[in-house]
């Protein structure tokens, strides 16, 4: 974790002097999961010269650091493509993990496979996988349509739900023995405060409860840091693919907390009114590529 960056520069505007502030939060961008997911792609492809190489899905949610690893060879594999996919070709698990029935269905066609699950979210997978096939209930809070939320479902047996909100807690009843022991565990990127809310709820109606957070960390830190950037700025630019979960979350909360606030893939996004700003703070998700936060800082600099 690092320190708030300040960076300080003078515009002229006529006989006028304008001073703005640009500020990072002080956690932002790649997180370990994802950063992990991209250096063993771009070892694989380095490792594998002119041979194809395929990630299984995006790779992570970001469309600019997957129009990076395309042009260095990474190709988009879906897994509706699985079964026509030739013998032995290189395949990479992404950040956002899988069912096991997917990698089965992979290694049936002898591919060489490079599992770049997060280790979370793998924590995750065998939680699940262990706690419903025992005499215990599992509910998974996240976004059902989320491929990770997707994987880890994979790993379940009978003793399973998901649910998406708190809307959906408070219809939600167990399909079982009430005696049964049950478990609570939420998608690595779900919203710390509405986990909170299931949580209170969950615990005043069931009385054999467990609450396994398993919300990565780095997700509450980059909303604690964003906080605390909100209370310096004007505005605030949140950099992230479209697709990101974590990354909406981000604009979520800068949203309720700042004045001006734009959701951003990469520099060329930035909206005019931003350099009219005196401050404007910086926050990033956490499949956002180093290189890309500092184009835009760049930009805000000229």
């Amino acid at each position: 974790m690092c320190s708030f960056g300040y960076i300080f520069f003078f515009a002229l505007f006529s006989d006028k002097v304008l001073l703005m502030e640009i500020i990072r939060a002080s956690v932002m961008g790649f997180c370990f999961g994802v950063r992990r997911a991209v250096e063993l792609a771009e070892k694989a492809l380095a490792e594998n010269p002119g041979k194809k190489v395929y990630s299984l899905g995006p790779l992570i949610h970001n469309e600019n650091a997957l129009q990076s690893l395309a042009e260095k060879g990474l190709h988009i594999l879906e897994e509706a493509e699985i079964e026509s996919l030739e013998e032995g070709r290189v395949v990479i698990i992404r950040a956002h993990g899988v069912a096991p029935k997917v990698t089965e269905a992979l290694e049936a066609k002898k591919c060489v496979v490079i599992d770049a699950t997060c280790p979370r979210v793998k924590a995750s997978q065998k939680m699940v996988e262990r706690y419903t096939h025992q005499n215990d209930y599992v509910v998974l809070t996240g976004d059902r349509n989320h491929g990770e939320v997707i994987g880890i479902a994979g790993y379940a047996g009978e003793n399973f739900s998901q649910i998406q909100d708190y809307a959906e807690a408070e219809k939600f009843t167990i399909p079982c023995d009430d005696e049964k022991n049950i478990i609570l565990l939420s998608q690595t990127t779900y919203s710390p405060v509405e986990f909170e809310r299931i949580e209170h709820l969950f615990r005043n109606r069931f009385k054999n409860i467990a609450v396994m957070n398993t919300i990565c960390p780095a997700t509450n830190e980059r909303q604690l840091a964003l906080s605390e950037l909100c209370k310096k700025v004007e505005g605030v630019l949140v950099i992230g693919g479209k697709n990101s979960a974590n990354t909406k979350r981000l604009f979520q909360t800068a949203e309720s907390l700042c004045a001006h606030v734009a959701h951003i893939q990469g520099s060329d996004d930035i909206p005019t009114e931003f350099f009219d700003l005196k401050s404007v703070g910086i926050t990033a998700g956490a499949s956002t590529p180093d290189d890309i936060i500092a184009a835009v800082e760049e930009k805000l600099k000229k």
